[in-house]
C-alpha cells in the first residue's frame, strides 16, 4: 500500500553548494524546474507554482480541505441572479512592502489581464465577466465590468452564471499585481527581490538564477502572526535522482517528486514519502485531421489495444489510476463525483486484443496489413518516452502495426503541437481549479488549448448549457453529456489519472501539498 501522509513538514538543516548549515526557522524544498516568469497574472508555467502561491493571495483562497475561504477579502455577496459578485476588502491588507492595498488595485490587475499586450496566456478566464471578452478584442480598450465603488469594495458582473466562480477566483489570473511596480519595468519586475512585490504570506528575498529562490515571512501580510516559518529555500535540483540523495543524506526538508523507480521502495521504507492526489490525467492527442487518425475505428482501435493496467504498474511502478475517461476522480458537482456515473466509452483498463483488431480491420487495415506511416511525437523526458516505448510494443504485438516515435525539447515541441499539423501528439492536462469544466472547456471549438482541432457543435452546446443552468445537477448532467461526446469520438487517447509522489521530512507540520499541485507553506512549522 502506498501512504497517503498528508498535513505532514520539515526538518531544519539546509544545503546551499552541499554543505548543512542548521537554520531553525529554514525549511528547505526541493524544486526540479525554474520557470522564465512568475508573474501571476499572464504565466501558465506549472514551474512558477511553488514561488506564487506563496508571495501572493487573491480575493479568496483554498484551505487544507480544497474548500474556499477568505483570503484578502474578509467577505462577499453574490446577487440573487448569479451575476453580480461584491467583495469585501480587509482592512488590514497590504502589499509585501507595507502599502496598503485596495480594490481598485484588483481592477487594474484583471484589465491588464485582459489587454492583449500583457501577454497573459489565461485572459480567457477573465471572458467570463462582462465585456471581457469585448475588451480584449479591442486591444484593451472599451466597458469592462469590473469596478471599485471605494477602496474597500470590488464589484464584477458576469456574462452568465457561472455556478463555479469561485472556485476559480483562488487562481493566480485573478491575484492583484501593483500597477506601479509592473509598469515601470514589465518584463523584468518579477526577477528582482526588490520589485516582486506580492500579497502572500511569504516575500522573495533572494533570486539566485540556477540555483535557488529563497522567501522569507511577509511582516505585511494580514495573517503574519500565524505564519511560524523565517524563511524557505526553494532549492532547485533538476534532476530527482539526486534530490531523492538530498533528501536521504539529511541536507534538505522535502522535495518535490522522486524517481518512479524508488516509488515501491519509498512507500515501504520512509516515513517522509508521500502520496498527493492530483488533479491531473495524462493522455495523447489523436489528430482527426491527419491519416490514418481520420477515422474513428482507427482511433478507437489504438485506444482499446493498450493495457493501462500494465502500464501503471510495470511501466510507471506507481498508484496511479488508469484512465479512460478525460475528467479524473476527486472533482464533486452537486455533491457528487463527475466519475461516478461510470462510463467507459467502448474502453477498459486492460487491452481488449479482439475488438480493437476488428476495429481496425472495418477500417481497412486487416492484422494492420497496408497501415500507413504513422508517427506519435513527444517532448524529451524519460518516464514519458519509457511510456510511449511500451505502448508502441503494445500496438505491434496487439495490431501488428509500426507507430514510430519523436521527441524533442519542451521548447521545441510545444509551438510545433499547437500547429497541430502532427498525427498524434502526447499531452495531457492537470487541473487550475478543482472543476470538472477546468478540463472540459479545453476541447470547445474555439479553445486555444484544444490541440486536437477538433470541433462539435453539440459539444460546445452542451458545454453552455452547462455554464448557463443555475442547477447543479442539471450542470452535471450537461458536462457527463459534453465528455461523452468527445470521448465517444475518440479524440484523445486516455492512459492515466495522476498522482504526486514526493517526500516532506515528518518534522514539519502543517504542510500540504493541494490537488492542484500547490505546495502551501503558510501553516508549516519545523518540530525540533
Amino acid at each position: 500500500m502506498f501512504k497517503r501522509l498528508i498535513g505532514l513538514t520539515a526538518v531544519a538543516a539546509f544545503a546551499l553548494g552541499g554543505a548543512a548549515v542548521a537554520q531553525d526557522n529554514t525549511l528547505v524544498y526541493v524544486v526540479n524546474n525554474e520557470s522564465d516568469t512568475y508573474d501571476p497574472g499572464t504565466t501558465t508555467e506549472t514551474f512558477a507554482t511553488p514561488i506564487i502561491v506563496n508571495t501572493f493571495e487573491g480575493l479568496v483562497r483554498r484551505d487544507e480541505n480544497g474548500a474556499v475561504e477568505p483570503g484578502l477579502a474578509e467577505s462577499w455577496e453574490i446577487s440573487d441572479d448569479g451575476l453580480t459578485y461584491t467583495f469585501h476588502i480587509r482592512e488590514d491588507a497590504k502589499w509585501s512592502d507595507g502599502e496598503p492595498l485596495n480594490a481598485h488595485d484588483f481592477v487594474w490587475a484583471w484589465k491588464r489581464v485582459l489587454t492583449p499586450a500583457a501577454g497573459a496566456k489565461n485572459a480567457a478566464q477573465l471572458f467570463l465577466i462582462k465585456g471581457g471578452e469585448e475588451f480584449y478584442n479591442n486591444g484593451g480598450e472599451g466597458d469592462v465590468a469590473i469596478s471599485a465603488p471605494d477602496d474597500r469594495t470590488l464589484t464584477f458582473t458576469l456574462n452568465q452564471r457561472v455556478p463555479y466562480m469561485m472556485q476559480l477566483l483562488p487562481f493566480s489570473v485573478f491575484h492583484p499585481t501593483r500597477e506601479d511596480v509592473v509598469t515601470a519595468d514589465p518584463d523584468g519586475w518579477t526577477r528582482d527581490p526588490e520589485t516582486y512585490i506580492g500579497t502572500g504570506a511569504f516575500r522573495v528575498a533572494e533570486f539566485n538564477l540556477g540555483e535557488s529562490v529563497v522567501l522569507e515571512k511577509n511582516p505585511n501580510y494580514w495573517q503574519a502572526d500565524s505564519v511560524e516559518l523565517d524563511k524557505i529555500v526553494l532549492r532547485l535540483i533538476p534532476e530527482p535522482s539526486t534530490a531523492l540523495a538530498a533528501m536521504e543524506a539529511g541536507d534538505v526538508d522535502g522535495i518535490e517528486s522522486v524517481p518512479a523507480s524508488d516509488i515501491p521502495r519509498l512507500s515501504v521504507e520512509s516515513d517522509a514519502f508521500m502520496v498527493v492526489p492530483a488533479l491531473g490525467t495524462t493522455y495523447a492527442f489523436f489528430n482527426p485531421n491527419q491519416a490514418p487518425l481520420d477515422d474513428v475505428k482507427v482511433r478507437q482501435a489504438l485506444s482499446m489495444a493498450i493495457d493501462r493496467e500494465q502500464i501503471v504498474e510495470f511501466v510507471l511502478q506507481a498508484a496511479d489510476t488508469p484512465a479512460i475517461s478525460l475528467v479524473p476522480y476527486g472533482m464533486s458537482v452537486a455533491g457528487e463525483d463527475f466519475r461516478d456515473a461510470g462510463a467507459d466509452f467502448g474502453l477498459s483498463t486492460t487491452a481488449d486484443v479482439e475488438g480493437a483488431k476488428a476495429l481496425l480491420a472495418e477500417a481497412g487495415y486487416p492484422d494492420g496489413e497496408g497501415f500507413p506511416e504513422t508517427i506519435f511525437v513527444t517532448y524529451t523526458s524519460p518516464p514519458i518516452q519509457k511510456l510511449l516505448e511500451a505502448i508502441q510494443q503494445m500496438w505491434k504485438e496487439n495490431l501488428n502495426i509500426d507507430v514510430k516515435i519523436e521527441a524533442t525539447e519542451w521548447q521545441v515541441y510545444y509551438p510545433e503541437v499547437q500547429k497541430i499539423e502532427y498525427q498524434i501528439a502526447q499531452m495531457g492536462w492537470g487541473a487550475d481549479y478543482p472543476h470538472p469544466m477546468t478540463f472540459l472547456d479545453n476541447f470547445t471549438s474555439n479553445s486555444p488549448n484544444n490541440l486536437a482541432g477538433w470541433k462539435n457543435e453539440d459539444y460546445d452546446a452542451a458545454i453552455a448549457a452547462a455554464k448557463a443552468t443555475a442547477e447543479p445537477a442539471e450542470s452535471l448532467a450537461e458536462m457527463r453529456k459534453a465528455e461523452a461526446i468527445m470521448m465517444n469520438d475518440h479524440v484523445i487517447l486516455p492512459m492515466y489519472h495522476r498522482n504526486q509522489y514526493m517526500m516532506m521530512s515528518p518534522a514539519v507540520k502543517g504542510f500540504w501539498r493541494s490537488s492542484l499541485n500547490e505546495p502551501i507553506f503558510r501553516k508549516a512549522s519545523i518540530e525540533r
